[in-house]
């Protein structure tokens, strides 16, 4: 197992995989995930003679579960220690949810200052703002993301459960099958990170205003959501990205859910590697 150690003693947990000399591909997962959500993303870019690259951010999945952190500076931080430790050049980093605010928060601060990121990819993500304020009045009420508190210190597991076989990935909706072994091993993923990591990234992912993140990225990005996400509203994050940022690309995806990543990997990697290669 590969770790990386941070500045501030954290342990990293990273896979690398493929040739050295290869374009590298860094995915970043959602909350309350691991590196192991982009199995059917990483098994796909290596067949194509990439080197793939996903870490588990802070808390989550393998990496140390501190006390300390759970917020977007750390986060961009602790990737660029992966991305330093690897020297890795010309970069695609794809983002996942609060993973595409990791990745804005990445790109804007280290890799593109550095000259160490050639496009990114937000899916699904969370930026510019998630909650509702004066100044965003169109946000979700801070009272859904407190309900999302209460009921992760009440029973994580049961909590868990319910967003992965509701709106994570659309089973909810009106004639979608739900997939036992999908919803386990999201569940899986969740449960093995820690629960303070997972309560306190509910602030990081819906609180940090990542309006200047965007504005401040210039490499092309590819903007992508479905118009049927029940966690992120496509109007508050996909739109606004793409308004925000000077060099993406929009693609709206008409009734997928949250987690198409998985749900529709044989659509969405084949447009992934198509904007990667242009």
């Amino acid at each position: 197992m590969a770790f990386v150690t941070t500045a501030d003693g954290v342990e990293i947990y990273y896979k690398d995989w493929g040739a050295v000399d290869a374009q590298p591909i860094y995915f970043h997962h959602g909350w309350p995930l691991s590196s192991d959500d982009w199995d059917a993303q990483m098994l796909y870019f290596l067949s194509k003679g990439y080197r793939v690259i996903a870490s588990d951010r802070r808390g989550h999945g393998r990496s140390s579960q501190v006390g300390t952190g759970h917020d977007m500076d750390h986060y961009a931080s602790d990737v660029d220690a992966v991305v330093q430790h690897l020297d890795l050049h010309a970069a695609i980093h794809i983002g996942h949810s609060t993973g595409g605010g990791q990745v804005a928060r990445y790109v804007a601060q280290y890799g593109e200052p550095q000259g160490r990121v050639a496009k990114a990819v937000l899916v699904s993500a969370v930026p510019p703002l998630m909650v509702q304020t004066d100044a965003n009045p169109d946000g979700t009420p801070i009272e859904v993301f407190d309900g999302f508190r209460s009921a992760l210190a009440a029973n994580r597991a049961e909590f868990f459960q319910a967003v992965a076989s509701g709106p994570f990935y659309g089973y909810n909706r009106e004639g979608v099958t739900l997939s036992e072994p999908v919803v386990a091993n999201w569940w899986r993923q969740g449960m093995t990170g820690s629960a303070l990591a997972h309560y306190e990234g509910i602030k990081a992912f819906s609180e940090t205003d990542q309006t200047d993140d965007l504005r401040a990225i210039t490499v092309p990005v590819l903007v992508t959501q479905g118009d049927d996400d029940q966690v992120v509203p496509y109007k508050d994050a996909a739109l606004k990205q793409h308004e925000l940022l000077s060099n993406s690309t929009l693609k709206i995806y008409e009734g997928y859910p949250h987690g198409m990543l998985t749900t529709h990997a044989e659509v969405i990697n084949p447009d992934l590697l198509a904007f990667i290669q242009a």
